[in-house]
């Protein structure tokens, strides 16, 4: 495994010099590292010919085994901790950062009531797929799309969202507004780094909308997001329940209901804990589709309070 840490580090820096300093060890000792698992596979897995080292056809197969490997080791070596600490019956579970407080009570109560001892910690959809990965959570919710190769996914649950104006704005007069009609307004979004999927699609549909902003401006916090957004540096695409609360800001819901976040819960599909995320995965969907500003998954064209549909892959 510690030939595989330093095969990993060379091949995400296709420099030894760097790989090395970033491991904290001579070059010498990691390169003869290196030509040992050389040896020891059978195959070179650099080539060394050219001024700039590059991976050869057999250290690229290697490199996602890699680190799969090292992933399942770290996941190994963190169940182990939790056993010996005695921590193996609490289920730890990441929820988005933008998770309300009603919520993430009813959650915690429903877990409760239900006998599942569950640790809540706020983490970023991305974060989430890392510690998952990792061993560093055992199950969480994410925001769809992701890349769901090595997860098991729970019931999927769906909020439209509308846009948030500036109270002041003509917009804000209509009962409905199009993307389109938001052209030549700044976004504000959350960061990319938070959930690449869901971002990535946000932008494609309002561009497929005929919505290209002018400027993205990132915002972490929804109250953050919400002070932009009155203050007049661009408009945002929310579920309303911070912005109906702002005297200032505006919500209105999007003519056909183009964007929506899908939300589901995700765990490791080799995992001692597979069971227990499964009930937290059914408490969840059940605890989201009891908030009111749900709507069916498929969309409906009326407007008002909906309830959530829950869709079972």
């Amino acid at each position: 495994m510690r030939h595989l840490r330093i095969f990993v580090a060379v091949a995400d820096e296709l420099n030894f010099g760097r790989a090395a300093e970033r491991l904290g060890m001579a070059q010498p000792p990691l390169s003869r590292a290196v030509r040992r698992l050389e040896d020891d596979l059978g195959a070179e897995l650099f080539d060394r010919s050219r001024r700039q080292v590059r991976l050869t056809p057999a250290g690229s197969v290697l490199l996602d085994e890699a680190r799969e490997l090292l992933a399942r080791e770290e996941r190994t070596r963190a169940l182990v901790r939790r056993a010996r600490d005695g921590d193996l019956g609490t289920l730890r579970a990441g929820v988005p950062p933008d998770t309300s407080a009603a919520v993430l009570s009813a959650l915690l109560v429903r877990c409760d009531e239900r006998g599942l001892r569950v640790d809540l910690q706020e983490v970023t959809t991305d974060e989430q797929l890392r510690l998952l990965a990792s061993g560093g959570l055992d199950t969480g919710l994410v925001h769809q799309p992701v890349d769901a190769t090595e997860l098991e996914l729970g019931p999927e649950v769906r909020i439209e969202l509308g846009v948030v104006l500036p109270r002041t704005s003509p917009l804000a007069r209509l009962p409905e507004v199009a993307v389109g009609d938001l052209a030549g307004h700044d976004l504000v979004l959350f960061p990319r780094t938070s959930a690449p999927g869901w971002y990535d699609t946000t932008l494609d549909v309002c561009r497929r909308e005929g919505f290209v902003p002018g400027r993205i401006r990132h915002a972490r916090n929804p109250e953050f997001l919400i002070g932009l957004v009155t203050a007049g540096h661009g408009v945002a695409f929310d579920q309303g329940t911070v912005a109906r609360k702002e005297p200032r800001a505006a919500w209105r819901p999007l003519v056909g209901r183009p964007l929506a976040q899908r939300i589901c819960a995700a765990w490791p599909r080799r995992s001692p804990h597979g069971a227990a995320a499964r009930e937290f995965a059914a408490v969840a969907a059940e605890v989201l589709g009891r908030d009111r500003t749900a709507v069916p998954y498929g969309g409906g064209g009326e407007a008002g309070p909906r309830p959530w549909s829950v869709v079972y892959g």
